[in-house]
């Protein structure tokens, strides 16, 4: 019989045993609340192990690229550095600042977070692991994740600095301009699929992965989400909102302590949830290569668990968004909003078209050799 999931390594039996025994020994009500107290840790736990470990790995393949050592001196190969700097920002002071609007300065890094958490949440990192699966997911992380945008101006405005007001003003331009070609990449995969629930894509690639599946319009629409993912996480060489030599630290300048940690977490999270976004959608998700007829082959890519699959996929893609941060020099603020307005917006409005005609002409690779890809 052929594997459809590597029993000994998922969660998905642990979370049903548990389910049964708390509804076993209490009342249905209590059972919900403790499986959500203990989800709600869950996503928290994994929220700051893989933001420390994102920090890690960057200040590794930068120094890689920039051919020096990079951390080295706490633990071995300098892996407990991101965890130094964790608990050194956690005791730093918060330095309060003269003449700032307090409710919405105090308020501002929270948006930012919610919504990394917000969408964190909808992730699907394996079989059975993903704390929600609604629907509507892609609309709703593309719904959700938008909100950053608003703490974001909101630290600029309330700082009631200038250097802090400039950044707002670029993230918030960078941002909605980028978000729409985002949508509009993810809008394209979705009319392939016919569905924006994350589980039913992943399914949907069994034999064939969405990248694949519509021709050149799905690459097209691939590389246009991830530009536009890059963007919208502020990073190099989309990095104006924080340009250091123009803006000192752009929307977070007035920030310390805690309250700048909230942002520097959230960036490296929304690096994290774009690659992984990317990874469902476009590549399968957690998912193993599987190949129509070869079952022996099929048998052994199941023992892989599906979260290393899907970690394994998403690691690529965050290599090659670091690869880009750490080549491009940083564009100038009208180059960057003509490459999305005069150039990306159309190509998306166009692939969207090219896309609806492939989908209704029966042209995807799934339509044309159904029985090679078990349609």
């Amino acid at each position: 019989m052929l594997l459809t999931y590597s029993q000994p390594l998922e969660l998905t039996n642990v979370s049903k045993a548990l389910d049964t025994f708390l509804k076993t020994y209490m009342a249905d009500f209590w059972a919900y609340l403790i499986e959500f107290v203990i989800v709600g840790v869950a996503i928290i736990a994994t929220y700051a192990i893989i933001a420390l470990a994102l920090i890690y790995i960057e200040r590794k393949i930068t120094a890689f690229f920039q051919a020096r050592l990079g951390p080295n001196r706490l633990g071995k190969y300098g892996w407990i550095q991101s965890l130094a700097d964790m608990v050194k920002i956690l005791i730093k002071e918060i330095i309060h600042i003269n003449n700032v609007d307090k409710f919405l300065f105090y308020t501002a890094p929270f948006f930012v977070i919610v919504a990394s958490f917000l969408a964190f949440g909808a992730i699907p990192f394996g079989q059975g692991l993903q704390a929600v699966d609604f629907n509507i997911g892609v609309f709703y992380v593309t719904a959700v994740s938008s909100l950053g945008i608003i703490g974001i101006l909101l630290a600029g405005w309330s700082s009631n600095n200038k250097y802090s007001m400039i950044g707002a003003m670029r993230s918030g331009a960078q941002f909605v301009s980028y978000e729409l070609s985002g949508a509009f990449a993810l809008m394209t995969i979705v009319v392939m699929s016919g569905t924006m629930q994350f589980s039913e894509m992943v399914e949907g690639q069994r034999y064939v992965w969405n990248i694949f599946n519509g021709h050149i319009s799905s690459i097209i629409a691939f590389v246009i989400y991830m530009i536009c993912g890059h963007a919208e996480t502020n990073r190099g060489p989309f990095d104006l909102p924080e340009a250091e030599s123009e803006l000192t630290a752009g929307y977070h300048t007035e920030y310390s302590g805690l309250q700048f940690g909230f942002f520097y977490l959230a960036e490296y999270l929304n690096m994290f949830i774009i690659a992984a976004i990317a990874t469902t959608v476009f590549l399968g998700g957690w998912m193993p290569v599987q190949i129509k007829g070869l079952d022996g082959f099929n048998q052994i890519m199941w023992y892989i668990p599906s979260w290393a699959w899907f970690v394994g996929k998403t690691g690529v893609l965050i290599f090659m968004s670091l690869w880009v941060r750490w080549s491009f020099p940083r564009l100038r603020i009208d180059h960057l909003l003509n490459l999305e307005w005069k150039y990306l917006l159309p190509i998306n409005l166009v692939n969207i078209l090219v896309m609806v005609i492939i989908v209704l002409a029966g042209l995807s690779l799934s339509d044309l050799f159904p029985k090679l890809f078990g349609i």
